[in-house]
């Protein structure tokens, strides 16, 4: 993991819902789904409530690397790559629970584990 730097952190602060949460498949078939409650977790995971998952649980399950992409409210793009965490209990899963609103279930934290940061096609890590 490595800290985002300071310009994305900054846009996180400023961006439009909903986020966009990518995955694939084991056989590579990319799944893509909107997200709107995730929240950051320190400098370096994104921190996504399980409420309705279902590929993309199970893609996590095989082992999938993935991407989180968002805009700024400038209408700039932002992206983060790296794997994921699957969480059910502990620090992760009770942040997850604050930020997720009472009427969905939460069944569990998924973490993003930032490995590489883009905005726009400039790579920053």
């Amino acid at each position: 993991m490595a800290a985002l730097p300071k310009s994305v952190l900054q846009a996180w602060e400023n961006r439009e819902d909903p986020v966009v949460l990518a995955t694939t498949d084991k056989t590579g078939v990319p799944n893509a789904i909107y997200v709107s409650c995730v929240g950051l977790f320190g400098k370096d995971r994104f921190v996504v409530a399980d409420n309705y998952l279902d590929k993309t649980k199970k893609n996590i399950a095989e082992g999938s690397r993935g991407a989180l992409l968002f805009i700024d409210k400038a209408r700039k793009s932002h992206q983060t790559k790296g794997s994921f965490e699957y969480h059910c209990e502990g620090e992760l899963f009770d942040y997850m629970k604050s930020i997720n609103p009472p009427k969905h279930p939460g069944h569990a934290a998924v973490v993003l584990l930032v490995e590489e940061a883009y905005s726009g096609s400039e790579k920053l890590l």
